[in-house]
């Protein structure tokens, strides 16, 4: 891992980790949860809870929006917690399984023709549950994969669930189309997503017992304490880990302006563009854009490794910062059906390289005994900071969606978000510097000897390398 080796190629780095069982355990899981979501939210998808789009109100697209992505943000820290006191493997299978059974039940709700709170907690437990299993596997990530091939990984993991999932929604979407579109017949679609998380569990109870962390568990009652303060524990790691505080800022103004540009678009395909040649507006335009945002998630996967095997992950965070201001500034500000496109593209690419390097940032720089609460606090950040820009933004927006002073704020925040990034690194420095009487490097570098370390052996003692260190390659 000197910085004299060359840099394998994308298709070495591939074979390095798919030759690794660990590895291929984690994103089979990975590949059956996202898949499963896809199932699901699809085959629900004629409801206005997974549907906030087709809502033409502001307020109440926002509505619908935090209706989906607050319930677990709210407890995610606290479930964090547990991913660091209890065995991950069997937290895998055991949440897999209620996960299947919460799908059931869901399943069997709308097959009764219920509506309303009855519905939307069965569907909202199935998602929290989810994004718990995901958490889950991001935290255990770094006990099969090289420290160095951190970001390639996540990048495989994140593009090929993103697949997945819409692979899954593919199959509701063909499913409801051959069996018909009643309620009864949504609840048999549904219920197949019960299949990704039989998967979960059969894969997951081939995994090692312990391979996957945490290293060090606490007693009974020390779990309690330690759940209670999930948020606390999390934010209180996340300080303390140079890099990670700097990047969930970045995240976080990220998911700002992303989520007033989303409120924008959706009112805009709704309410004022019209179809340009094949490019289409209304409910099929936010088909497009989905996709090109897809796309743009899909170059990011390819682009951000490279990327940041020559700048590292704070220089990968910058660009992608500036771009995304560059990007609303040039194409948002026309709000035509084109520009709207590929200015989507855009922020989908910038989106996954800066949350792919807060990821990297937290599996190398977070100790194993807290990753957990910190994925889950990261996940928290992504999602509620997205819901509160999206609420904010629909008393200042207008039914037709035209608001250049809303995106305008949101190019704003990106470059906001650059200034907090470059303030919690300066920050990060100068505390370290002074720790250390200003003399010795902000943190200790340990290196590993072998670069396939075992499941079974935290990678916390490699993921202690300051920014742009020897040996830290940042890739």
């Amino acid at each position: 891992m000197g910085g004299a080796t060359p840099s394998p190629g994308p298709v070495r780095r591939l074979r390095e980790l798919l030759t690794h069982p660990g590895f291929g355990k984690l994103l089979t899981v990975r590949l059956a949860a996202q898949w499963g979501d896809g199932v699901f939210q699809a085959a629900l998808g004629g409801l206005v809870l997974f549907s906030p789009e087709r809502e033409a109100d502001p307020l109440m697209v926002a509505l619908g929006l935090a209706t989906v992505l607050l319930p677990y943000s709210l407890i995610g820290p606290f479930a964090g917690a547990l991913l660091d006191r209890w065995d991950r493997r069997r937290v895998m299978i055991v949440a897999g399984a209620l996960r299947g059974v919460l799908t059931l039940i869901t399943a069997a709700v709308v097959l009764a023709g219920v509506t309303g709170p009855g519905l939307y907690l069965g569907a909202l437990a199935t998602i929290g549950v989810s994004r718990f299993i995901q958490a889950g596997l991001s935290a255990a990530l770094p006990h099969v994969v090289a420290d160095e091939h951190l970001v390639g990984a996540n990048s495989l993991v994140t593009t090929s669930g993103a697949v997945a999932a819409a692979i899954g929604a593919g199959c509701a979407i063909g499913l409801r189309g051959i069996i018909g579109p009643e309620d009864a017949n949504a609840a048999w679609t549904t219920s197949v997503a019960a299949v990704g998380s039989l998967v979960i569990v059969l894969v997951a109870a081939t995994i090692a017992r312990g391979s996957l962390g945490p290293d060090e568990r606490s007693e009974a009652a020390q779990a309690l304490r330690a759940v209670a303060h999930g948020l606390v524990d999390g934010a209180r790691a996340a300080r303390d880990a140079p890099g990670v505080l700097a990047a969930f800022g970045a995240v976080a103004a990220h998911r700002l302006a992303f989520g007033i540009t989303t409120l924008v678009v959706m009112l805009l395909m709704r309410n004022s563009l019209t179809d340009v040649g094949p490019l289409k507006a209304g409910i099929a335009g936010l088909g497009e854009v989905v996709a090109v945002v897809a796309a743009g998630l899909g170059v990011a996967a390819f682009l951000t490794p490279w990327l940041t095997s020559r700048v590292g992950r704070p220089g990968t965070v910058r660009i992608m910062l500036v771009l995304a201001a560059v990007a609303l500034l040039g194409l948002g500000l026309p709000m035509t059906l084109p520009t709207i496109l590929a200015g989507s593209f855009v922020l989908g690419l910038v989106g996954q390289a800066i949350k792919l390097c807060s990821d990297a940032a937290v599996q190398r720089e977070v100790g194993d005994d807290v990753r957990g609460r910190v994925f889950s606090l990261s996940d928290t950040t992504f999602n509620v900071t997205y819901v509160v820009a999206v609420a904010g933004a629909a008393f200042l927006c207008p039914p037709s969606g035209r608001s250049p002073l809303l995106l305008v704020m949101a190019a704003a925040i990106y470059l906001l978000g650059l200034v907090v990034h470059e303030l919690a690194l300066r920050w990060q420095a100068n505390r370290q510097g002074g720790a250390h009487g200003g003399t010795q490097p902000a943190a200790p570098s340990f290196t590993s000897a072998s670069t396939d370390p075992s499941p079974s052996v935290s990678s916390s003692s490699t993921s202690q390398r300051a920014e742009g260190e020897p040996g830290s390659d940042d890739r």
